[in-house]
């Protein structure tokens, strides 16, 4: 009696699994490489050019400062020598301010590039997860997996996401 209850158990729990499995079997699936949507889209290129065009400025003006001091530097090492005592101490403070000033500069500019180079990849990376579930809704697929270890081409969506983030334009989606 107990045989026939554990066979009539498993039997019922093939049956039940069965119409799970082939569910599961029809599934569409699509693979999506996050990493080269960032890289190779219109947007990403597009933020790429307005961070440049927003902090060039400033990286000149950072450029031109370092090379004043480099030639302040040159002059004091070359003429330091036959200068008055008092004069070179001025020059080596003038020097070592600059020096500071730049750093402090150089600082505050790398940590406003990288707020804003933050900002900029979050509005991106939201653009470009709203882009593969729009496509995936109307490609009827059931699942994008992101960055697969292996993907074969039939199932890999990147190029056609890519088409239609270019399709889209350059203008990056607002937050």
């Amino acid at each position: 009696m107990r045989i026939k209850t554990v066979t009539l158990a498993l039997v019922t729990l093939a049956a039940a699994t069965l119409p799970l499995a082939q569910a599961q079997a029809q599934a569409k699936v699509g693979v999506v490489n996050v990493a080269r949507l960032l890289q190779e889209s219109p947007q990403a290129q597009a933020a790429s050019q307005a961070l440049e065009n927003e902090f060039a400025s400033r990286r000149r003006e950072l450029e031109t400062q370092q090379k004043d001091l480099k030639a302040r530097e040159d002059k004091l090492q070359k003429d330091g020598a036959v200068m008055a005592e008092a004069e070179r101490r001025n020059a080596e403070k003038a020097l070592r301010d600059g020096q500071r000033e730049l750093a402090r500069k150089q600082n505050e500019f790398l940590e406003d590039l990288n707020v804003r180079r933050n900002e900029a990849l979050g509005q991106l990376q939201r653009s470009v997860l709203q882009e593969v579930q729009a496509y995936a809704k109307s490609a009827g697929l059931d699942v994008v997996v992101a960055d697969a270890l292996y993907a074969s081409p039939s199932v890999d969506i990147t190029n056609q996401v890519l088409a239609a983030l270019s399709r889209k334009g350059a203008a990056p989606a607002k937050p």
